[in-house]
Parts: structure tokens; sequence; C-alpha cells
């Protein structure tokens, strides 16, 4: 469910009718919430500690978490280890029923019985070790150094024949043993022990549990929390919107240094005597802080909150006389279009704020501000660009939005238009480049994310395609593909064949994306 109601009046405190909940901790968030779960199946998980990223998002359809165990896979699963060692496919074969649970030995069972036979944890690997290849657990614990050390010096070398015989020895068959120690080399790249997967599932169920019922207190606090994670505040403010929140600009006389909540109160009952009760869907909305501003200082901020603390700023003029802001942040201020309660957008805030200079007093021989002489109106894309340059985002328009006439005419499809193709339809896609990922164990591929105004889109771009187009893929704001869908299990990719630049159409947008290796 979404927090915010634009037609919603805003009110500053809480309502006395209606009771304060009590405060949540991580152990009193409520447990195994099905709402939650269809969240997390659905992926919808940006800004979901451990679960965001674009592997996570891929994986989570297709292994489909509905209970907390469940999400202690998933944070384990999507690593090197589980990985490179081979164990992700067959683990998902089996969760659908695709493939049987089967163990090459009973005591294997005992040890993979609760993964359904696919080692996924050190601890698994280190008590294989023990009950199938008969370590003491001393051997076992130094095979666990062993795991993280092997890259550097080969010092689990030492531990492979012995390991590969005790297997044999007790029966196993030689493609077992040889596939336990690829998992083990696999390992050794990063696999996590599972209580480190239990206690990062734990922040990622309760991160979930947020966005799901909180949607506007997780956003906030995530956007004052940046940079973090693997999206910018602009993805993250899309995302609120998309369910339910209002978020309202930064301005000089509401916004605060951080992003802040304005309770919106829906009264579904009229009060007609002592014995009713309003009935209050209390929500919230968002009010973007200062903090967005680039250049922008939290002191300056303080300064702000306190000139306006008894009366509010009334015209750019008196701002500047009680904030005593340099000319320099008035400026700033004016271009993030922050003098919206003064009935000013931003150009005609800056013109005034030009006028206020002591320096360069550009109209001192007026007599009022309302002397000073208007400028034309800032076209719809003049203002996202404007917005984009001073904050990384708008709230106004999304750039591809503004070009989608022209992507049309084009046949580019949009992210919710991928949705209705079918697997391994060629298809036209375009949006600004959010996440650019090279891993070292992905053989020269590259993942990306792009967003147009409806969503994102993931592209999976092989090494040839990237060698082919690496200037352009690795330096544009935007981008047009080319390529063919990949749609399996509910999750989409793009793998391109064909990749230009955007940039042009989208002239002085300021967009960085946030690249990972």
């Amino acid at each position: 469910g979404g927090e915010g109601s634009n037609n919603s009046p805003l009110v500053p405190h809480p309502s006395p009718l209606v009771p304060r909940p009590s405060p949540l901790t991580l152990a009193t968030v409520p447990a195994e919430d099905p709402a939650v779960y269809d969240m997390i199946c659905a992926a919808d998980t940006i800004g979901v500690f451990q679960i965001e990223s674009r592997a996570q998002i891929s994986m989570l359809p297709r292994l489909q978490p509905r209970c907390f165990y469940d999400l202690v896979v998933e944070v384990a699963i999507v690593r090197p280890g589980p990985i490179q060692g081979g164990m992700v496919h067959p683990y998902l074969r089996r969760r659908a029923g695709k493939e049987p649970v089967t163990y090459p030995h009973p005591v294997v069972e005992e040890v993979l019985k609760k993964t359904l036979g696919v080692p996924l944890f050190q601890e698994q690997v280190m008590r294989l070790a023990i009950v199938a290849a008969g370590f003491t657990p001393g051997e076992a614990d130094q095979l666990r150094r062993a795991m993280g050390a092997w890259r550097r010096s080969g010092v689990i070398e030492k531990f492979r024949d012995k390991f590969h015989a005790g297997l044999l020895e007790r029966g196993l068959p030689i493609a077992f043993a040889d596939q336990i120690y690829e998992q083990i080399k696999g390992f050794g790249e990063y696999g996590f022990p599972e209580s480190h997967a239990a206690s990062f599932a734990l922040l990622a169920y309760v991160s979930a549990w947020l966005k799901c019922h909180h949607p506007a207190a997780f956003t906030a606090a995530l956007i004052n929390s940046q940079p973090m994670g693997f999206y910018a505040a602009a993805q993250l403010i899309q995302d609120a919107q998309a369910h339910g929140v209002t978020v309202l600009p930064i301005d000089v006389n509401e916004s605060e240094w951080d992003c802040t909540l304005l309770q919106i109160a829906n009264c579904k009952l009229q009060i007609a005597d002592a014995d009713q009760f309003a009935i209050c869907n209390l929500q919230f909305a968002i009010r973007l802080g200062f903090r967005l501003i680039k250049g922008f200082g939290e002191t300056q901020a303080t300064t702000i909150v306190a000139a306006r603390k008894d009366v509010l700023f009334r015209s750019v003029a008196d701002f500047a006389r009680r904030s005593h802001v340099s000319q320099a942040l008035l400026a700033r201020l004016a271009a993030a279009d922050a003098f919206g309660t003064l009935g000013l957008d931003r150009r005609a805030a800056l013109w005034q704020a030009l006028a206020t200079g002591e320096d360069l007093p550009l109209f001192a021989g007026l007599d009022d501000e309302s002397a000073v002489p208007s400028l034309p109106a800032m076209s719809m894309q003049q203002h996202v660009i404007a917005d984009y340059h001073s904050t990384g985002l708008s709230l106004k328009a999304h750039p591809i939005g503004l070009i989608r006439g022209d992507l049309d005419r084009l046949k580019v499809v949009s992210a919710a238009g991928l949705a209705k193709l079918p697997d391994k339809a060629m298809v036209r896609v375009a949006g600004l480049v959010l996440v650019r990922q090279r891993p070292a164990t992905a053989n020269g591929t590259v993942f990306m994310s792009l967003e147009d105004e409806t969503g994102l889109m993931n592209l999976i771009i092989w090494k040839r395609t990237w060698e082919r187009f690496r200037k352009i893929a690795k330096q544009a704001v935007a981008l047009c593909i080319e390529g063919k869908v990949e749609s399996a299990d509910g999750v989409i990719h793009v793998c391109p064949t064909k990749i230009e630049d955007l940039s042009h159409a989208l002239a002085g947008l300021q967009s960085a994306s946030r690249d990972f290796r």
C-alpha cells in the first residue's frame, strides 16, 4: 500500500484522536508478513538492504522467498561462491520441482537437506569435510581459513587430495567429489556463513517491511543516508511516487537540511458529538531537504531554518536580509527552484536574487521587487534539466518522458511495455543510465540498468557488444538500445546488439550513474 494523496490536507502535528503506535525495533517488527513477501517475490525491492541489486532483483522472482529462511538463502546464493560452484541453477530447479532432490549418500542428506541437497553455506562445506571426507574438526577449521586464502597462496591445495580421497573412500561418486571441490574454490572467492546470511536476511526483511508499510519514512531515511546502495535519490523518489507517496519540493519556508515527513489526514467521519470520533487514515508526504542541493551545506540550512522560526520569509529580499546567506548561495537556492511558497519559479527568483546583491545591485534604482522586469517562462524541458543540474532529480517530469513523442515515432518501447513482449522479440528501448556493473567473475559481460518515466530496464551486454560500443556505453548519460528480449520466470532482460548515445536529445542534462566492478 502506498502513502500519500495529492488531494489530502497536510497537517504539521498528529491528530489527538489517533493513538501513537509503540516504537518498533528489529525484534518487534511483525514477522513473516505475507504482504512483505508478496512485494519481495515481485522484485519490488529498490532500496531494500541486500536484495536491491540487479542480480538480486533478477533472482527474487525465480527463488520466490516466502519465509525468513528463504531470505537467508536469497542473501547467500547471489555470491561468487555459489555461482562459481555451479550451485544456483540446481537449487532453483529443485525448489521449483523441475529436478528431484537427491543425495549421493545418507551423510550428505543430513548436512544438505535444508538446502535441497545443494551446499550454499561455509558451515555446510566444513560439515561435509568432517562427516563425508573424514576431516577432524580442527582440519575442517583450517579448511575454512584456507577458503579465504587459496587465491593468495594456494594453501587450499594441500586439502584437495585428502578431501577427494575421503569422499571416494566413503563411496561418494567422483563427480560429486569434483563438484564439491569446485564449490570450495568458489567459496574462496566469497561465500557466506549461514549465521552471516541470517543476520543480513533479518535486516533485509525489516527493510522490506518498512518499504511495504511505511514507504515515505523508508524513502526519506534512505535519501538522508546518501550516498549508499545502488540507487540515487532520483530513483528512490520515483519508486516512492510509484507507491503513492506524495513528494514535495525543496522550499526555503518548509525544508530542513534532511528530508522530513508531513502528515496527511484523511478523515472518514465528521465528529457530530462527544461520543463519536474521527476515523483518520494518517499517512505521510516527503518534503525534500536542502541536502539535495549541490554545493549546499548543513550549516547554511541550519541558519535558514533558524531565521524563519518565528516568521516565514515573505520575499527574496526578506529572505536575503534575514538569512544572511551569501549571494552565491542565494543564487543556488533560486536555481534549485526553492522559492515556490513565494510564488516564484527559479528564473524569477534568480532575477530577484540578482537584484538583492550588495556587490551588484542590478536594480538598485527600483523601489520594490514588483518593479523588477519579468522574464519569459521556462519550458518544461528547461526546468527539468535545471532541476537535474541543481539537485540530480526532478519532481516535474522524467527526462525521458519529455522526448516520449519522438521515441514513439522510432517505435521505442517503454520499460512498462517490455512485459508485454514475448521472449526473443527484437525491441528498441531508451533510458537514463543508472548503474553499470562489470563483475570480475562475469567474463567481460556488463550489466546495466536504464530508467525511463515508467520504470527500470535491465541490460545484459555481452563482451563482444561491449567492446564494440564501449566508448558510448561507458560515458553516455542516456542510451537508445536495440536488442533481443530475454524473458523467463517473470524476469526480463534486454541483450543489446546496437547501442546509441541519446544524450544529445537531452542537451545539458547532468545525471550521474553508479558504476561497480
